[in-house]
């Protein structure tokens, strides 16, 4: 298999109980990275006296160990140490037309996970839409895949794939999923097929078959149950009022419809009896970015157990965000509205919501300490203005215990994550800056300590 989930030890099997565990953490990173992996809580004890585990980071050369993955005493899991936050892009493609070498993504949907905010978020792309490919011309996003494997691009069809999304919404992707739909409809018929509520009558007489013709689709409104090949035809038909825009909606549905599922402790043992075919359609028909590792991918889902429902954002790049528009060859097309598609993008990767409600600065009512780590004389007292100009109360700058730090910290003794992320943008620090702090009777919310980087950035150092 391309891509594999890493080293497993030699000549062992799974136990089944960790068959379902890493069946569902792909489930989940197909669908969405926030809302799959309650699962974990479900079956963390099952998976606890188990008798065989797999050596997840235990016992891999230094060289292969993952610098935010450590295992800790008592725990079941690997844990996941990092604080930038996580996206991945997850693409489903149709293999199924055997004549073809190439594909283009028929769904596209990024997901990110915050470590340090603890909140997540959905993005669903439309594959039509008309943007610049890097190093080729314009065309629909989904196309890039396409290209990438056709015209040999370094990583083939997903790593231009990655770059294209990134160049044209503005957001760094750190992994990739790749899924074909025939591993789709073998899984939903695994767990048994899924509940799912039509909101309308789709009527599709258009709806194509696997060889160039048609194969008409008729599902009423109301309550259905569908197994995998039901539920794919539910997921991609886009002939409805609101053409691609439903059908993102609609795969959102799926997605919660699985989770719904796989998360009914009453359903373990029906899964526990599907545990090893689970994890062949995994192995023969899920590609996973190289860089992503098996025990990166359970500590993630581990720190995604703790993400809230009401933390998680699903949004839609949709009719608000674009106008319809066709090529000179007659060809639909969906051109975007930039500023528009910022603002959705900003919802799912920005300062999220939390109850509907954008948290606000005023609202934390965060105390701030300003630190100098360096020897550059007056820098906390310099930092404290810029910030108190930029909005934010400082109560207190001054030297830190020492003056030879190399890079800033934001330090949080108190989660303040809105006031954490307006330092990161006004102080342009990365993401990694932001560390927990291990005093919550800290006098202060946010203790900063500014670095040599900072100091290098107030010089107009390169």
């Amino acid at each position: 298999m391309t891509g594999s989930l890493g080293p497993l030890s030699q000549n062992r099997l799974f136990p089944y109980r960790l068959f379902i565990r890493i069946g569902l953490v792909l489930i989940y990173l197909i669908g969405t990275t926030a809302a799959a992996l309650v699962v974990f809580n479900r079956v963390r004890n099952e998976v606890a006296n188990s008798d065989i585990l797999p050596d997840f980071t235990i016992g891999k050369p230094a060289e292969q160990e993952s610098p935010n993955v450590e295992r800790v005493e008592g725990e079941v899991l690997p844990v996941w140490t990092g604080t930038d936050p996580i996206t991945v892009l997850i693409m489903g493609i149709d293999e199924r037309a055997q004549e073809e070498d190439y594909w283009r993504s028929d769904t596209m949907i990024l997901a990110t996970l915050d470590p340090v905010t603890m909140k997540a978020g959905v993005l669903s792309i439309p594959r039509d839409l008309w943007v610049p490919i890097p190093g080729y011309t314009e065309n629909r996003i989904n196309t890039a895949h396409f290209l990438g494997d056709s015209q040999k691009h370094p990583g083939g069809g997903p790593a231009l794939a990655v770059e294209t999304v990134a160049y044209n919404l503005g957001v760094q992707i750190d992994y990739y999923v790749r899924v074909n739909f025939s591993a789709f409809v073998e899984m939903v018929d695994l767990i048994g097929g899924i509940d799912i509520y039509v909101e309308e009558t789709i009527d599709d007489p258009l709806y194509p078959d696997h060889n160039y013709g048609y194969d008409p689709l008729h599902i009423d409104a109301g309550w259905h149950h569908f197994y995998g090949e039901e539920a794919l035809k539910y997921a991609r038909v886009r002939r409805t009022t609101g053409g691609d825009f439903d059908r993102a909606r609609r795969q959102q549905q799926v997605i919660e419809a699985i989770l719904k599922q796989v998360t009914d402790t009453k359903k373990l043992p029906q899964l526990a009896a599907q545990a090893r075919e689970l994890w062949q359609v995994v192995q023969s028909s899920v590609k996973l970015d190289p860089k992503l590792q098996l025990d990166e991918i359970v500590a993630l889902a581990n720190l995604a157990t703790k993400v809230a429902e009401e933390d998680r954002t699903f949004r839609v790049i949709d009719e608000t965000c674009t106008l319809f528009d066709e090529t000179p060859d007659g060809a639909q097309i969906l051109i975007p509205l930039r500023d528009r598609i910022r603002e959705v993008r900003d919802e799912v990767f920005g300062l999220a919501a939390v109850n509907g409600e954008q948290q606000s600065l005023a609202k934390e009512e965060a105390t701030i300490a300003i630190l100098n780590g360096t020897a550059t004389a007056g820098l906390a007292y310099a930092t404290t203005e810029y910030l108190e100009d930029s909005g934010l109360d400082v109560a207190k700058y001054s030297n830190a215990d020492r003056q030879d730090y190399d890079t800033s910290l934001i330090i949080l003794n108190r989660a303040k994550p809105v006031t954490a992320q307006q330092l990161v943008a006004l102080l342009q620090l990365p993401q990694s800056a932001v560390i927990n702090g291990s005093n919550p009777t800290a006098d202060y919310d946010i203790v900063v300590i500014v670095g040599a980087d900072y100091a290098a950035q107030m010089n107009g150092a390169p």
